[in-house]
């Protein structure tokens, strides 16, 4: 092979602009799929994330009032409507929240361990709930307790209540107080109040799953407050295995039969976890389609140009490979020549290449706060072209190779 490099990069030379361009399309087409390829990883991983729910079987229903009340009102309201679901044959569990996750957005704090501390540690979701909701969700709790029906809160529309104690995720609790058990400990949200925790579970997902989030992902906190807001509630529910279909069907039922004067969109005012999860990643779902089919179309591309300038230079180049064939070079001589040019050819693009993937990867962590790419993508990225181009050229090599010693006799 070494033999014939020499002439290789003789007839390159000579043939400047079809190299450059199918060496700079390479290096293009590099640059994109390994970025594509690790969003589309990113993305797909989001798709599978754990949220510490029982997705199985839990259901949420958005509720809304029709009318003015008081907090007093609506709490009472919510009281008889979660026992009202709480005796449904096949509910197991419910209990308020002022969210739930995956849910799309929502309620979160800045985090600190000092009430003067001007920066914070980190970002929590927050969550708001009675005794019931650890069940409701089906959180694993793996340290201290749940809330206790005394320590539950009231918290009116718009109003902001602190409670004393605290149930936190394990990765907020690790964030928090990493050299050892968070259990007993305090911190504040926000707030000149403390709250201690007294319970930790593991995992609980935050509401947000954008990008924002992954920063702070699986960071989340439960305040014992009941939400009574005047502008609705979500209900959180549980039904018992194998009876969710009933349970959807039965608790609207229910909670209309306590008081008509409320709102359940009956298009998506009861959503199971499969339509949560469904809707959650939507986004990040065709952004992976978008990005597969984009790095598809790319790799045809390329493939279809290396094809075509191969076979532009066979065709202009008969007479020589009829010469090299008359003076004794094997069929396996010529293919292993046209081979070996797109080789380096091919060479020169993923070098260029590689380095404008970092690049663009650097541009898109401090422009989209994404993460960094891990070097295994460009790896694969350069193996994958290389070899696709090497798969593009054999076809008009080996024509090129069958070419007959006679074609050194014709006239150009």
């Amino acid at each position: 092979m070494s033999l014939q490099i020499k002439p290789i990069l003789v007839a390159l030379r000579r043939h400047k602009a079809g190299t450059v361009l199918i060496a700079l399309q390479i290096a293009l087409t590099l640059a994109i799929v390994c970025n594509a390829l690790f969003i589309i990883h990113q993305r797909l991983a989001n798709l599978s994330e754990p949220s510490g729910v029982n997705e199985a079987n839990v259901f949420v229903i958005k509720n809304q009032w029709a009318g003015d009340r008081s907090t007093q009102q609506i709490d009472a309201q919510v009281r008889t409507d979660l026992l009202a679901l709480q005796q449904l044959p096949s509910v197991r569990d419910a209990a308020p929240a002022s969210g739930y996750p995956l849910q799309g957005g929502g309620w979160d704090n800045f985090v600190t361990l000092t009430p003067d501390q001007v920066k914070p540690i980190t970002d929590s979701a927050v969550y708001a709930g009675d005794e019931h909701l650890l069940d409701t969700l089906g959180l694993r709790l793996v340290a201290g307790r749940n809330f206790r029906p005394d320590e539950i809160l009231v918290m009116g529309t718009q109003q902001v209540v602190i409670p004393p104690v605290v149930i936190v995720s394990k990765n907020l609790a690790d964030r928090l107080f990493p050299g050892g058990s968070a259990l007993g400990k305090s911190f504040y949200a926000m707030s000149a109040t403390p709250s201690t925790i007294i319970g930790i579970v593991d995992p609980l997902h935050r509401q947000g799953t954008d990008q924002w989030n992954n920063t702070y992902a699986g960071q989340s906190l439960i305040w014992p407050a009941r939400p009574d807001d005047s502008r609705g509630i979500y209900y959180i529910v549980r039904a018992k295995p194998g009876q969710l279909a009933d349970a959807k069907r039965e608790a609207p039922k229910a909670l209309f039969a306590q008081d008509r004067m409320r709102m359940i969109d009956p298009k998506d005012g009861v959503l199971d976890y499969a339509q949560i999860r469904h809707h959650a990643f939507d986004s990040d779902r065709g952004m992976a389609i978008l990005m597969g089919i984009i790095s598809a179309v790319l790799l045809a591309i390329t493939a279809a140009g290396i094809v075509g300038l191969t076979s532009f230079w066979v065709g202009q180049r008969r007479r020589q490979i009829g010469v090299r064939r008359a003076l004794g070079a094997t069929r396996h001589d010529i293919l292993n020549y046209f081979l070996t040019e797109n080789l380096m050819i091919g060479l020169g693009g993923v070098i260029v290449g590689a380095v404008l993937a970092i690049g663009i990867n650097l541009w898109m962590v401090t422009r989209f706060e994404m993460d960094r790419m891990s070097m295994t993508y460009v790896g694969v990225g350069v193996i994958v072209l290389l070899l696709l181009g090497q798969g593009a050229v054999f076809a008009p090599a080996l024509r090129a190779s069958r070419v007959s010693p006679v074609e050194a006799t014709r006239s150009v």
